[in-house]
């Protein structure tokens, strides 16, 4: 079965640094297999006969790079699922923000966009199960509910893509 595993605030602003080939390696050495990383951010897709042990690989990672991030381990069907909920005209470009935040079971809950503070006037806001598809224009983005929410309590739970990443982190694992 296929994987993606989220890390969550790695390679941000210069902290917690982890070199993606040193991140594959410890993927590997963990007993993945066809292991492979896609762009700077944390994402690993992997194959594993078995359901990925969470402890092992955290442990793994914290004696490889000295801390263990927090990680979203997700199947290639749920990580297809909620790139296939993603609204088609959405973008990530000069015009439109649009991203994906992938929720943690803490907070995977039907009201997060309410427990957020959406704004519907200015951004729109869709729950599918495991994320929350957020866009807003980008003349809209510094009154983001999405930027309200870092460094809050919630926030803790969710690690965000763009949606670009989030319809590639899908196309690779759906090959």
């Amino acid at each position: 079965m296929k994987y993606v595993a989220l890390l969550r605030g790695i390679n941000v602003g210069g902290n917690k640094k982890v070199p993606m080939a040193e991140l594959k390696a410890c993927f590997e050495q963990a007993g993945f297999s066809a292991v492979s990383t896609y762009i700077n951010s944390g994402n690993v897709v992997f194959e594993s006969a078995k359901i990925p042990d969470e402890i092992v690989l955290h442990k793994k990672l914290e004696i490889t790079f000295g801390f263990s991030p927090a990680m979203l381990i997700l199947d290639a069907d749920h990580i297809c699922r909620i790139a296939e909920a993603i609204p088609e005209g959405w973008q990530n470009d000069t015009l439109q923000k649009s991203d994906v935040a992938y929720l943690f079971p803490e907070a995977d809950d039907a009201t997060i966009a309410m427990k957020l503070g959406c704004n519907s006037d200015i951004e729109t806001a869709v729950y599918t199960k495991g994320a929350l598809l957020f866009s807003i224009d980008r003349k809209n983005q510094s009154r983001s509910s999405l930027l309200r929410v870092i460094g809050t309590p919630l926030y803790q739970f969710m690690t965000v893509r763009n949606v670009n990443t989030a319809r590639k982190l899908a196309e690779l694992v759906a090959s």
